[in-house]
């Protein structure tokens, strides 16, 4: 790439869109999700050998967690956004201030998302799980799996520094290097090996955490001995700019209830489930697992999109924005494709890898063969979603986001209450979620007027 103007003391680099350079970003994401699914993989499948109930209030506790951190997960795609957008600019040294506000930001958010975990958690849990068993055992879980929040925000921060500077390698290493310890932890502290106690639930729960702890010392520890901190003026540590932190809160705020909204619906989702059974339950853990797992080349791209999208407006390129994103959506939907394919062969042995019953494995068949179906529409409807985020009108995407998800929560309750069907069924919602977002960003980036946007 060659330097195309001065920009305040900086050469700015020319943005490049091409199918090369949208794979060299979207690809290390892969290989970080495909590392963090993996961990979420192996705590499904050694506590679906451990019981039905642990692997049921697995679900029910995960999503809980998730849906929580959502919102530091937002506010760190906001910055992403806005690190992305200086970066376009060539304005480097507001890279690194833009991370540092967001540090004091997040340290605060992740100290009050813990406190409400732990002291607000018990009494939500008990107020909408039906099954005691299910409620002991996700209390369980949340009250060791909590302590995560802590550190688990920072290094939602790193991913966004790296992922807005269009730098991913890292991620990969990050994740991986958090997946052995994880997998390791599991084995020993669930099932209590090589000396270890025997934790059962509150294992695989202390296990996440040590795995977020250690992956925060290797994010500081690589940051400090491989990125040039003083190019991006990181860890200066100014004193607080308003202005700043108004720029920052207008682009990730909407993120933060948007994101927190989408976990939460998913949260309902998986309530309603319980309501169903047990065994349903299970069957839809079985399910969530291979299809987080089947939609990690969909996330990476869509992430690639959106920095992109954000460096080409700050580069003064927005006629690039739609180019790029459907040039995301061919490589995903392919990538995509050829999971969905390589699961088809045999589709009986991915379910085998979560419970060995021959009932359970005969049953969750059904619902998986729904799943495919609805995979293949997501890399359409969450890489135009994303486009609709990198454009920095956040607050119109949160508006997209809540239409959507009061139509798939419509959707569920009449599946579940209403039509009763069964749980292979009740799956379908998930085509409403992937069109209606799809449908929702297209007509926005088509007709608004998006292309003089500012943060």
């Amino acid at each position: 790439m060659e330097p195309a103007f001065l920009s305040l003391r900086f050469y700015k680099l020319k943005i490049q869109t091409n199918y090369s350079n949208i794979w060299k970003i979207a690809y290390p994401i892969i290989l970080g999700s495909v590392a963090q699914n993996i961990i979420a993989l192996t705590d499904t499948a050694f506590l679906g050998h451990l019981s039905e109930v642990a692997l049921g209030a697995a679900a029910i506790a995960t999503i809980f967690y998730f849906a929580v951190v959502m919102l530091g997960w937002g506010f760190g795609l906001g910055t992403q956004i806005v690190i992305a957008r200086r970066f376009g600019e060539g304005n480097y040294k507001r890279v690194g201030k833009t991370f540092d506000h967001a540090l004091y930001f997040l340290l605060i958010l992740a100290v009050f998302l813990l406190g409400f975990m732990e002291f607000q958690a018990p009494s939500i849990l008990k107020s909408i799980v039906k099954s005691d068993a299910i409620f002991q055992a996700s209390t369980d879980y949340i009250s060791v799996r909590a302590w995560g929040i802590l550190f688990a925000c920072i290094n939602l921060l790193f991913r966004a520094f790296y992922i807005g500077i269009a730098k991913t390698k890292i991620i990969s290493w990050s994740t991986a290097f958090m997946a052995i310890i994880n997998i390791f932890l599991d084995y020993v502290l669930i099932f209590g090996e090589l000396g270890f106690p025997e934790m059962g639930i509150k294992g695989a729960a202390l296990a996440s955490v040590i795995a977020e702890v250690c992956v925060l010392i290797f994010f500081i520890v690589y940051t400090l001995r491989k990125t040039p901190v003083g190019k991006y003026n990181l860890f200066a540590f100014p004193k607080i700019d308003k202005d700043l932190y108004t720029r920052l809160l207008k682009v990730s705020f909407p993120m933060m209830i948007q994101n927190f909204l989408a976990l939460s619906c998913w949260f309902v989702f998986f309530l309603l489930v319980e309501k169903m059974g047990e065994r349903e339950l299970a069957i839809s853990n079985i399910i969530r697992s291979i299809y987080v797992l089947i939609m990690v080349p969909v996330w990476a791209f869509a992430s690639a999109a959106n920095t992109l999208v954000s460096q080409v407006i700050g580069d003064g390129n927005p006629k690039e924005v739609l180019p790029v994103i459907f040039r995301t959506v061919k490589l995903s939907f392919l990538c995509v494709l050829g999971l969905v394919g390589i699961s088809l062969i045999s589709p009986e042995l991915v379910i085998s890898i979560y419970t060995d019953e021959v009932g359970l494995i005969a049953e969750t068949k059904p619902v998986l063969y729904v799943i495919f179906g609805a995979a293949l529409l997501f890399p359409v409807g969450i890489t135009l979603f994303q486009g609709v985020s990198g454009t920095g009108n956040t607050f119109h995407a949160m508006l997209i986001e809540i239409v959507v998800l009061a139509c798939y929560l419509g959707g569920v309750y009449v599946l579940i209450e209403v039509i009763q069907l069964p749980i292979s069924g009740v799956w379908i919602s998930e085509y409403f979620y992937a069109g209606f977002l799809a449908l929702g960003s297209w007509l926005y980036l088509r007709y608004a007027n998006w292309k003089e946007s500012e943060i």
